[in-house]
């Protein structure tokens, strides 16, 4: 997995996506609703991680390239190492799950697969999921399965540094010109209504006690962490609507199927290719 330096924009580092070695020999076989919840998660780092993708060559300067690219690497292999645990149920593999799923069978929140829009509005989204996913690897270390414990002690470490980067952009925006910060304001208000989203509790939760956390427990840590750097940058939490999410049922916004054809074309067109 990756190391960074103290630079706040980190370095790329290709290794990131490799699968841990004690995750590969690891015999753990998830049950069924252990291996749906893994999928939830799997699935968050991986559109997300496709969504930042995109800005390699276009971020606003060369040394942000790097780092969305550094950030993407790490999710990557987040989302690598929960759909091999998920596929486990159903001996699929993680590019089974990755490649040759339809949009109703993807788990991911609707936030992640918003457009990157301006940078702006890519910082703002980054902003809010790398606060989440903190505070829920940070749980998930404490989890009774000792695979999703393993995999969020890793991550958890990871998203810690991703947190940090999204704050740095978020004050210099803010705080930056009038125009960056009439562009940051936007892109939380536009970003603002899926938030609510990432912290409902859905059925599957009552059958997991102990193993997964809880998005509602989350919502308290979440406000309290954000709220520093919102005074800091001299921004209102944004209100008003609230988008109707469904990601961890299905259901999606109109994004995520252009991303999804995208991804997987060539895995589609060149069945059981290998380079």
């Amino acid at each position: 997995m990756s190391s960074h330096t103290d630079d706040v924009h980190g370095h790329a580092q290709v290794d990131v996506a490799i699968l841990p070695d004690e995750l590969i020999a690891s015999a753990s076989v998830a049950s069924p609703d252990v291996a749906e919840y893994a999928l939830w998660l799997g699935d968050d780092s991986l559109v997300l991680s496709q969504r930042l993708g995109s800005w390699i060559s276009r971020a606003p300067e060369l040394e942000e390239d790097v780092a969305l690219g550094n950030i993407a690497l790490d999710l990557i292999g987040h989302a690598r190492a929960l759909l091999h645990y998920a596929g486990s149920a159903s001996g699929k593999t993680e590019d089974d799950l990755a490649y040759w799923r339809d949009e109703p069978e993807w788990r991911s929140l609707q936030l992640v697969e918003q457009p990157n829009g301006d940078f702006a509005h890519t910082i703002a989204r980054q902003f809010i999921v790398s606060h989440f996913l903190f505070e829920l690897y940070t749980r998930l270390r404490d989890s009774s399965d000792a695979t999703l414990a393993a995999i969020s002690d890793k991550a958890a470490k990871e998203v810690d540094y991703h947190r940090d980067h999204s704050v740095q952009w978020v004050l210099r925006l803010s705080l930056g010109t009038d125009e960056s910060r009439r562009r940051m304001i936007v892109a939380f208000s536009d970003m603002w209504p899926y938030v609510d989203e990432m912290f409902r509790d859905e059925p599957l939760l009552d059958r997991l006690e102990g193993v997964a956390v809880r998005p509602s427990s989350l919502r308290e840590v979440f406000d309290l962490a954000i709220a520093p750097v919102f005074a800091e940058a001299e921004l209102e939490e944004p209100r008003g609507f609230i988008a109707q999410g469904g990601g961890r049922r299905g259901v999606h916004s109109e994004h995520l199927g252009l991303m999804l054809a995208e991804m997987q074309v060539l895995a589609r067109a060149h069945p059981g290719a290998s380079w």
